[in-house]
């Protein structure tokens, strides 16, 4: 794991709002904005392949100041369950998550973090599994799929929707919990659904790589239950319908 030495000497001007990030979950979670309550640490690294030490040292510096300047705040970060991804749990990006991880572990007394799977919605990013999909297939571009992986997909409505939920009632404080779909999703079948509904079939080979995932979500089942999120059979088509059908 990544020890970060961070200098405090000079913070920042006080952390205004409480939700921190501009990106996919930040907006998300954008009703928690003016709660002063809670701090929603969504600001964070973009790219899962990012490599750069400068900017994971920038976002534990981020997390440090934030933790300084709210101590009476719940705050909830967004870990990865990459984790649990033999071919990605040494990459130097989850060694970062696992890294920011323990600083709020050992800094704060009120915390929340969930790891999250792949989410599905609306943004710019390219590099998502399931934008880096489409946009593949849609402009021919060539790319490698690793035969046996599997991805976990997850609607980002469902992941606020339970999140939100353990948040408000004080569920699984000062521990982590993934929130994920029960079910894991072949590589090869997210994308024969993307094609199906792209109209385009994709310019990949198939390389014998991969692993399928094994994430733990039986803690959170019974809030799935209650909360009636459709992790059923269609799921899949649904969502991906939901954010990349064409009009």
């Amino acid at each position: 794991m990544v020890a970060y030495s961070i200098q405090l000497l000079h913070l920042p001007k006080k952390i205004i709002g409480m939700v921190l990030g501009s990106g996919l979950v930040a907006n998300g979670f954008r009703e928690y904005q003016d709660d002063e309550s809670c701090l929603i640490f969504a600001s964070g690294i973009s790219n899962s392949a990012n490599t750069d030490a400068g900017a994971f040292a920038r976002e534990a510096n981020l997390l440090r100041k934030s933790i300084l300047q709210n101590p009476e705040k719940l705050i909830v970060y967004f870990g990865t369950c990459s984790v649990y991804d033999p071919s990605l749990r040494a990459s130097p990006y989850v060694n970062h998550k696992l890294a920011m991880e323990a600083i709020l572990k050992e800094s704060h007394t009120d915390f929340l973090i969930f790891r999250i799977s792949n989410l599905a919605g609306k943004t710019n990013n390219p590099h998502t599994v399931l934008n880096f999909f489409a946009n593949h297939i849609l402009s021919g571009d060539f790319f490698s799929l690793w035969k046996n992986a599997s991805r976990n997909i997850i609607d980002l409505g469902d992941a606020v929707t339970l999140c939100d939920y353990l948040i408000k009632n004080k569920i699984f404080r000062n521990e982590v919990v993934n929130v994920a779909n029960p079910v894991n999703y072949p590589v090869l079948q997210i994308i024969g659904v993307m094609e199906e509904m792209l109209g385009k079939k994709g310019n990949y080979e198939l390389i014998e790589k991969g692993y399928n995932l094994e994430i733990d979500t039986s803690p959170i089942q019974p809030f799935l239950t209650e909360l009636k999120i459709p992790f059923d059979e269609e799921y899949l088509m649904r969502t991906l319908t939901k954010y990349y059908a064409l009009a």
